[in-house]
């Protein structure tokens, strides 16, 4: 993942409303929830939740599909992966080279 996608991706989980909606969608699994059902679950006002899903969709955080007349929201596990790789991607990297220098 690049740098600047994971900034987006983390930029659009900054906002706390956001990030609500994201974990909801990750908690429902493969079957994700309709729009409908995530703003009861979540009490959140309808066009407030679409401009949110809206931001999550943009940045591939989250997928929607129609089913019939029903407009059902998923978690993109793939891109959530891909962020959480990219954060622990570098974990302790410095650590050894830290641990010469206060040798030295």
């Amino acid at each position: 993942m690049k740098l600047d996608d994971a900034a987006a991706h983390l930029e659009a989980l900054g906002n706390p409303t956001r990030l609500k909606i994201y974990r909801t969608l990750v908690r429902a699994g493969d079957a994700g929830l309709a729009v409908g059902r995530l703003q009861d679950k979540l009490k959140i006002a309808p066009s407030t939740l679409s401009h949110h899903i809206k931001t999550l969709v943009v940045v591939g955080l989250v997928n929607q599909v129609r089913d019939s007349t029903t407009l059902v929201c998923h978690a993109n596990y793939e891109v959530m992966r891909g962020l959480v790789d990219f954060l622990a991607a570098e974990c302790c990297a410095d650590a050894a080279e830290d641990n010469d220098n206060k040798a030295a």
